[in-house]
């Protein structure tokens, strides 16, 4: 089980049951003919990196389920999944497991 946490922060985000934070990655800045776009122009990518997982879905027998992915892992997601949090600047999404698409190796 792991949490996101920021060296100069106190602030920890465990994710609870079947959920996991997610660190999306930065979007292009620049088209392939040059131009700049400024950052309410840039499209949000749909992968990132996993930061942190909760404990795994609540089974109907009362067991945990094992999480299918690890921090760390970079990963590709639905455009409108999850919740946008913001900790000292940084942006993440909590989102569910089943939100996840693929697992890029």
């Amino acid at each position: 089980m792991a949490t996101a946490t920021k060296a100069n922060t106190k602030i920890r985000l465990q994710p609870m049951g079947e959920r996991v934070v997610v660190q999306r990655d930065q979007g292009e800045e620049t088209t392939a003919g040059g131009i700049v776009l400024p950052d309410s122009a840039q499209e949000k990518p749909a992968r990132g990196t996993i930061v942190a997982i909760g404990t795994g879905k609540l089974l109907d027998d009362g067991s945990r389920s094992t999480p299918q992915v690890k921090a760390g892992e970079k990963v590709l997601f639905s455009s409108y999944a999850g919740e946008t949090v913001e900790i000292d600047d940084v942006e993440y999404l909590l989102m569910r497991e089943d939100d996840i698409l693929a697992v890029i190796e």
